[in-house]
């Protein structure tokens, strides 16, 4: 009783700033209404592959960097490598969507054809990769605004943190919400970045212009001057493993097939495509214009970068490939260029978007398969799966703070985890061929499967050749944080399933009858009480109505002169219950009444105890760490004793009244349970006008 008062009065202290941040409950039969047509599902699971073009090109030349200035030829031949690749995820994903549309993506095809612990294996990865979504997103942003504006530098990890706050404020709006705010950045930038590609080509091609970055006239300092062999071919594969960060976020799409519009295969498919076609576009032309505007990067720019032949010096801030590109392009200061340098900044932010999508469904699913906590897979009152959202802000809230939002130490533990999905789910999905050709006859849908096995064969042999890639050249950068992690959770949802299944089983009704179906012999009713008032009066009235075995008044003994009052008051008015005194020589209330009880079940075994406690009922918040603390405490300890039976019996002080008022206007608003039982059936929809009218 006691807790759920608690609850309430905290749910009422917090219902007002929660509506005015995430606005009004929805109703359950509304969820249809959150489904996302393509224009809106592009920006909602593809910010992710399609803002990484503003990093992924300098992550590439950042690396190159180390072998000097004339590695950088190869970065056209590294660009070719990721849109192969890219191309080859995208078409092997759109198998995996039309295959499998409930929204499991590569959980639920790991999980269906090669076990539960490789289902596991893909989900513990995704986890990861969502949360390393979020914080190398935003800390790229913040990065890329710092170089506008010098407060967000200093401060990057509080502007870091404060920005995670407001995406997921946004997202427990509701996917649509958030994605109808999103979508104008990310189209913004995209048309942005075509346009920089376009006119770029434009003046390099026809107008024969010399378009010159900023750092045009810098040089290297190279690590390792003049490599060859294999000290070159690590370098470009780790070159290349860097620039597979623009395939992160592509397995969002399989993941979020539910919460596209009807027919859901066929427009998630569409989207995938479309992302694909965009960020290979993207990726290239950058990488092309960064070589020919003569782009200066480096790991440690202070040091390396040359000036004059000077280093560079602590003091300079090293802008994004895409920033330099932009400037050499659009011109310094220019609308276009001012343009984009936003663009480019938000929709970093608002990248973190399809992790904020992928993380909460993918959670949901795991909740409802028992291998996280069961809150996970319950909506929220906007429709999105409001705790998993909360658990992932937390989470990246928390690495940003680990490692300062430093988006270069962040980028080295990412795509760990996005390749382990993608090699698995791919080998996946060459099962789910191999057992449907076992079956069919049909010449033509034989001939689409095989060919739809043999995308599927070719991306599970490239993603699993670039995962030994990304482990082998980033293992010791960091990427052996993103497999502890991966370690973790899987470990943490092993315990979590082991500890349901275990609790499912104890719970489990016999096909015999046992003990719990046994009547007891007889019923005890003890009701504590402290004092004699309204609700100890009440207290007894029920106990009498149970028409128990036994019933006596249980008080103890902390202050004699009140005990002695007390066994008087009770004399005089004749009370026919018994009362029991317990001495407490230590002043303890606890402890002496669970000695009792616990007393009272030895010397008989068959029987039941139930203790009846009298509860004050209030309505303010401050006045519950004023009563029933002890009644607390004691429900606490009486929970854990076999064959008790605990009962609050409440009595309603004067000031719950106003709770009580606030609390029906709030039934009227919403009915209760309106948004946490899930969608309306066909025959509960049915049912509604009829209880209308």
């Amino acid at each position: 009783m006691f807790d759920g008062l608690r609850c309430f009065v905290v749910s009422k202290l917090t219902d007002v700033p929660k509506r005015i941040l995430i606005g009004r409950a929805l109703r359950s039969d509304r969820l249809g209404e959150t489904l996302l047509p393509k224009r809106v599902a592009l920006p909602v699971f593809a910010s992710d592959p399609l803002s990484s073009v503003a990093y992924a090109p300098g992550e590439v030349l950042l690396v190159l960097s180390i072998a000097g200035v004339s590695a950088y030829h190869f970065s056209p031949w590294i660009a070719v490598a990721v849109v192969v690749l890219m191309f080859t995820v995208v078409a092997s994903y759109r198998q995996n969507v039309h295959a499998y549309p409930s929204g499991g993506g590569d959980y639920e095809v790991a999980t269906t054809n090669l076990g539960a612990k490789a289902g596991l294996t893909v989900a513990s990865a995704l986890l990861v990769d969502y949360v390393l979504t979020v914080a190398v997103s935003i800390a790229s942003g913040i990065e890329n605004l710092g170089s506008a504006v010098p407060f967000v530098v200093e401060h990057k990890t509080a502007c870091a943190i404060g920005v995670i706050v407001l995406l997921t404020l946004m997202n427990l709006r509701g996917v649509k919400e958030s994605g109808k705010l999103f979508a104008i950045p990310t189209y913004v930038f995209v048309t942005g970045v075509f346009l920089m590609i376009a006119w770029g080509a434009f003046r390099w091609l026809v107008l024969g212009d010399t378009m010159r970055a900023p750092t045009a006239d810098f040089h290297i300092r190279a690590e390792h001057q003049g490599l060859a062999g294999f000290a070159l071919v690590f370098l470009l594969l780790r070159a290349f493993s860097s620039g597979c960060a623009a395939l992160t976020g592509v397995e969002a799409i399989s993941n979020g097939v539910p919460a596209f519009r009807k027919p859901k295969s066929k427009n998630a498919a569409t989207t995938l495509a479309m992302m694909g076609l965009l960020a290979v576009t993207m990726f290239c032309g950058i990488i092309v214009l960064a070589l020919f505007t003569k782009v200066r990067m480096a790991e440690n720019p202070a040091a390396d970068l040359l000036k004059n032949g000077v280093p560079v010096g602590s003091g300079y801030v090293q802008d994004p490939v895409i920033t330099q590109v932009a400037e050499a392009v659009f011109g310094s200061g220019s609308f276009l260029f001012l343009i984009l340098a936003a663009a480019t900044a938000l929709v970093l932010f608002l990248a973190a978007n399809t992790a904020y999508n992928g993380f909460p469904v993918l959670g949901s699913i795991l909740a409802q398969d028992r291998y996280l906590p069961r809150q996970l897979h319950t909506r929220g009152d906007r429709l999105a799966f409001s705790n998993g959202i909360v658990l992932l802000a937390g989470a990246a809230g928390l690495l940003v703070w680990i490692y300062g939002a430093d988006s270069t130490r962040l980028i080295q533990l990412y795509i760990v985890g996005v390749f382990v999905s993608f090699t698995l789910s791919q080998t996946g999905m060459v099962r789910h061929w191999n057992r449907h050709l076992a079956v069919e006859k049909d010449p033509a849908k034989r001939r689409h499967m095989v060919r739809s096995r043999a995308i599927n064969a070719f991306g599970a042999f490239f993603t699993g050749l670039v995962l030994v890639v990304v482990l082998v050249t980033k293992f010791t950068h960091g990427a052996w944080v993103a497999l502890l992690g991966m370690v973790i959770f899987y470990g943490t949802m092993t315990a979590i399933r082991r500890h349901y299944d275990g609790v499912a089983a104890e719970l489990a009704a016999p096909d015999e009858p046992g003990d719990d179906m046994v009547r007891p012999s007889r019923v005890h009713s003890v009701v504590l009480i402290s004092k004699i008032h309204r609700p100890t009066l009440r207290a007894l009235a029920y106990a009498k109505l149970m028409r128990s075995d036994t019933l006596e008044a249980l008080t103890v003994n902390v202050d004699p002169v009140e005990t002695k009052a007390l066994r008087e008051e009770w004399e005089r008015r004749g009370i026919e219950v018994p009362l029991k005194v317990l001495d407490s020589p230590y002043r303890e209330i606890t402890r002496p009444v669970i000695e009792y009880v616990k007393n009272l079940r030895k010397e008989s075994p068959r029987d039941a105890v139930s203790v009846i406690i009298p509860e004050y009922v209030v309505g303010r918040w401050y006045e519950h760490f004023l009563h029933n603390q002890s009644a607390l405490r004691l429900k606490g300890r009486l929970l854990f004793t076999p064959g008790i039976m605990v009962t609050s019996v409440p009595y309603q002080l004067r000031s719950s009244e106003a709770a009580k008022l606030r609390a029906r206007r709030r039934q009227e608003w919403n009915a209760p349970g309106s948004v946490r039982r899930g969608p309306l059936t066909e025959a509960e929809r049915a049912k509604e006008p009829e209880a209308g009218r």
